[in-house]
């Protein structure tokens, strides 16, 4: 697979950044260690949110379901974001959570 096919792979689940870390290890160019630290990003925004549905079942059951359905939807959006971007080979920052990936995540390199 080449950096491209690869970076959008990366953004789907944690299997497909395994997949595509470990696959482009060697061939890394720019692009693709870019999307890793993206989508690593969004891996660990969707743990954190679940952690937080969790919490909000707790202390408020009934109206967990609605709070859980809109922290889905907004990780969702951020793989569609990071995908089209990695699709169109751009190396933009995902909203909110980009900048810090990009800073944080520095063991991939």
């Amino acid at each position: 697979m080449d950096n491209k096919t690869l970076s959008i792979v990366s953004y789907i689940t944690v299997i497909g950044w395994l997949v595509a870390f470990f696959v482009g290890k060697e061939k890394a160019d720019n692009l693709l260690k870019y999307h890793l630290k993206q989508a690593l990003g969004v891996v660990i925004l969707s743990i954190v949110l679940g952690i937080v549905i969790q919490v909000i079942a707790i202390i408020l059951p009934t109206l967990a379901w609605i709070i859980s359905s809109v922290l889905y939807i907004i990780s969702i959006g951020y793989m569609v974001i990071g995908v089209l971007n990695a699709a169109g080979e751009k190396q933009k920052p995902l909203p909110l959570i980009g900048d810090w990936a990009d800073k944080t995540l520095t063991f991939i390199k």
